[in-house]
């Protein structure tokens, strides 16, 4: 492995899409790239990285159905892309095994990885944790509602992907119980941030707002975090921007608002 391929760098393209770069390889979250949410709520930013210009993915990681977070126009429109580019080669797509079991019928070459899993490509290291949020996609598909994090790592950098989730124990247990036999840390957290008015107080059992994010950095002890989940889709309860807000206000006497890296859609961490 080169010292470039030791290196390990995240681009925020938008929502819950990331481009993360490890151990060599190129790894897309959550895809997501449409004008619309459900073809309703707009989008207010363009994605930072169009989907065209993306480079050539070895994996695409799904954490659950819900359209903020599969896209299944985006996803159909990557595997086009990897077809072209490749004569045909299709890229993995994980995602909890119902979420797979439906993708694989539409013809996506998708494989299972609930919670407990692990799967390697080369040399790095890709585990499926517990998230504590109810994925289904139409509300009564109660089949579908499994969601997962994802641990990412690489034989020298490590990555922690939320997807959604609530603050509960399972949030931060699997990347300690993954790192701490190697005596290692977590580098980044990648970690969304929500907000939602004082009507719905449960929206914080399926989500973390800012307050939470910040928390479950500290739980997770990794040396950065980085914020998603917003400045992308106008919601029907929140503005795009209100969740930021608060995070920034959050930051202003936080012991460790300088590793709190805020990046806009487009601009990358390198670590």
């Amino acid at each position: 492995m080169t010292r470039a391929e030791d290196r390990g760098r995240i681009t925020y393209i938008g929502h819950a899409t990331l481009l993360i770069e490890i151990g060599g390889l190129q790894i897309l979250t959550d895809p997501n790239f449409d004008a619309r949410l459900a073809r309703v709520l707009p989008r207010v930013r363009l994605p930072g990285v169009a989907l065209r210009d993306l480079p050539a993915l070895d994996a695409i990681l799904v954490t659950h159905a819900h359209a903020d977070h599969l896209s299944l126009a985006s996803l159909a429109s990557l595997a086009s892309l990897a077809g072209l580019r490749s004569g045909g080669a299709k890229v993995p797509v994980f995602a909890p095994p119902p979420v797979a079991n439906w993708l694989r019928a539409m013809g996506h070459d998708a494989t299972a990885i609930g919670a407990g899993t692990t799967i390697s490509i080369g040399d790095v290291r890709i585990a499926a944790g517990p998230a504590a949020h109810a994925g289904t996609r139409y509300g009564i598909d109660w089949w579908r509602r499994a969601s997962v994090t994802y641990l990412i790592e690489s034989p020298s950098t490590s990555v922690f992907f939320a997807g959604d989730t609530g603050l509960v124990a399972a949030s931060h247990e699997m990347a300690h119980a993954w790192l701490e036999p190697q005596h290692r840390r977590l580098d980044v957290a990648l970690l969304p941030i929500g907000h939602a008015p004082w009507w719905k107080p449960r929206f914080r059992h399926g989500h973390l707002s800012s307050a939470d994010a910040l928390t479950l950095f500290e739980r997770l002890g990794a040396r950065y975090m980085i914020p998603y989940h917003w400045g992308t889709f106008h919601h029907l309860t929140s503005g795009p921007y209100e969740a930021m807000y608060a995070l920034r206000d959050l930051l202003a006497d936080h012991p460790r608002r300088a590793d709190v890296r805020i990046i806009e859609p487009g601009d990358t961490f390198d670590f």
